[in-house]
């Protein structure tokens, strides 16, 4: 598995009156956009693809005005795990089966929409996992840190926040830290709260508890620093996923939110990333 490097600061995109801006600043022009298409391997997103470097060009990743990823929500975090540090806005297209983190797939005037698409800056999660060979690997998530029992036997961890510990062992399948931006993903299958875009927290969720069997998280502001420690892990072994990427046997893992690098995902007027989070609460 290869996990993230370590990412340096980039510069926080900024927005112009009338408009979304790319990495220099400059405000986006349906007239003068260069789009960067990528897609996944699937059929549907490679047709999607193809029509749209037909109708439109495309222009590398390094040229290029705005990421354009065509495929589903899985596809659009790997973009943005590999380029989310070129302080480029992503549009994304829907090819896949949610597309939550997705655009509407019309192929009519993409330039016209990203010109007028609603902007979410979000910030993704570093995960640093010390394993039972004490290696350490560190990887980058954009919906959540999640710790799994790896066997038919339940987990048992510690958690401390901010190096004090708060609950001295949980017993359960599992725990996660979430965003905002992923609190509708698994969080919200956990049963853990749904979080406003905006909002300056994260989502500390158990996945299945045991003891404490009412304990139902906890809110925590987004400056915190979670360390997750296996308690008997030869007995009761956990692995730790950063979205997708996974690292087996842990014995300590520190999950933060990452202030140095900040991601700019574009969605069109009226279906704004806040707007489908809060609509999400209402939809049952």
């Amino acid at each position: 598995m290869a996990l993230d490097k370590d990412q340096a600061a980039e510069p926080t995109i900024t927005r112009k009156p009338g408009g979304n801006a790319n990495a220099s600043g400059e405000t986006l022009s349906a007239k003068t956009l260069k789009m960067g298409f990528l897609g996944h391997d699937r059929p549907a997103a490679q047709e999607t693809l193809a029509e749209l470097k037909d109708r439109y060009g495309n222009y590398s990743i390094e040229e290029c005005d705005v990421i354009v990823p065509v495929g589903g929500d899985g596809y659009m975090l790997d973009v943005l795990r590999a380029h989310g540090d070129l302080g480029k806005p992503f549009y994304g297209v829907n090819r896949g089966t949610v597309g939550f983190m997705m655009n509407d797939a019309r192929l009519e005037e993409l330039p016209e929409r990203i010109e007028d698409a609603e902007a979410a800056e979000i910030y993704p999660l570093l995960m640093t996992a010390t394993t039972m060979e004490g290696n350490t690997a560190r990887a980058t998530a954009i919906n959540e840190i999640s710790l799994f029992r790896e066997t038919r036997q339940s987990a048992r961890i510690r958690i401390s926040v901010n190096g004090k510990v708060r609950m001295e062992s949980l017993t359960c399948d599992g725990v996660l830290l979430a965003t905002p931006a992923g609190s509708t993903a698994y969080n919200l299958s956990a049963h853990g709260p749904i979080l406003p875009i905006s909002a300056q927290m994260l989502a500390l969720t158990p996945i299945s508890a045991f003891r404490p069997r009412r304990w139902r998280g906890a809110l925590l502001p987004r400056d915190a620093v979670v360390m997750f420690e296996t308690l008997e892990s030869d007995k009761r072994p956990v692995s730790a996923v950063a979205d997708n990427q996974e690292v087996r046997d842990v014995v300590k893992v520190e999950a933060r939110e990452n202030r140095d690098i900040s991601m700019t995902l574009l969605f069109d007027r009226g279906q704004s990333l806040e707007e489908r989070i809060l609509r999400e609460q209402f939809d049952y």
